[in-house]
């Protein structure tokens, strides 16, 4: 069972106050992203514990408000926080038929399904800009924010992708995801289970740089598979915006681990990485293929 982060980061930002806020803030500013945006990139942030990686959805709030937008795309992880969820989440893994499950499409209106109510994956993001919004008098960008669930290798059948396509069609583009959960707590065998400082995170940016890879050639279906193995939750966000955005080239700007054994009630090591990644059109792609299933299609890159 995934433990109640929601109310742990409720409880956590009323903890930190907007003076806590302003010291994450300040210090995302040693990145600057929105050049990123502005080239018709992305940028990937994460949602682990904010008082860890705080400063990494920062710097997502001020490239997303120094872009000059009039609208950002966030897109947000759904995780499978209900038995039915997790269940179809493993049917889907194992190479079953996406488009019977009920879970499948975008979430985040009033419209559809109501799963993303009760998600947390984006709430760090939003207290640090509700927190940043106070301090600045400029009008701000729309925040569109979605949850895509169940892309299964094909995201452009996904109900709902033609919509937020036309929304990416103008607007600046984020999202959140952990992409390597390791240790006991996870699954992992004492014996394989790598503490960070000692060849954990190094582990964390090999896997996390292959999954870049894999996504920037289109290979949904095989980054899928890359995902489940790598304990990543951004099987859905990572293939969106990839669909959204066309062939992206990965680079971690900044890698941490988040110490998630109390939360789980796990023995130690048990732990999250955190990454900021920025994702930069790769202009000598052209054109390229994406495989889908097995399936191939061209596009042209963007």
């Amino acid at each position: 069972m995934i433990p109640d982060f929601k109310a742990e980061a409720l409880r956590t930002h009323e903890r930190l106050g907007a003076h806590g806020a302003h010291r994450l803030l300040d210090a995302g500013r040693a990145w600057d992203l929105a050049p990123v945006l502005e080239a018709g990139g992305a940028i990937v942030f994460p949602h682990a514990g904010i008082e860890v990686c705080g400063a990494h959805a920062a710097a997502a709030v001020h490239a997303c408000m120094d872009v000059g937008r009039e609208r950002v795309l966030v897109l947000g992880v759904l995780h499978a926080l209900t038995d039915e969820l997790e269940d179809a989440r493993a049917r889907v893994a194992a190479g079953g038929d996406v488009t019977v499950e009920p879970a499948w499409g975008i979430q985040g209106t009033s419209a559809g399904r109501q799963d993303w109510r009760r998600e947390f994956s984006l709430d760090g993001f939003l207290f640090l800009w509700r927190m940043e919004a106070e301090r600045r008098s400029a009008p701000l960008p729309t925040l569109v924010t979605r949850y895509p669930y169940l892309a299964g290798g094909r995201p452009e059948i996904l109900p709902g992708i033609e919509e937020l396509a036309a929304t990416a069609a103008d607007a600046a583009v984020v999202a959140t995801a952990d992409p390597f959960h390791h240790g006991i707590g996870y699954g992992d065998r004492r014996a394989d289970a790598l503490d960070p400082a000692g060849g954990g995170l190094d582990l964390a940016r090999r896997r996390i740089e292959e999954g870049l890879e894999i996504l920037r050639t289109g290979s949904y279906w095989d980054y899928h598979q890359h995902c489940v193995a790598a304990k990543s939750d951004a099987r859905d966000v990572g293939q969106v915006l990839r669909y959204l955005r066309g062939a992206l080239r990965g680079r971690v700007l900044d890698l941490v681990a988040d110490d998630t054994s109390p939360a789980y009630g796990a023995p130690e090591p048990t732990w999250v990485a955190g990454a900021l990644i920025e994702l930069r059109p790769d202009r000598e792609a052209g054109r390229f293929s994406v495989a889908a299933h097995g399936r191939s299609r061209d596009k042209e890159a963007t």
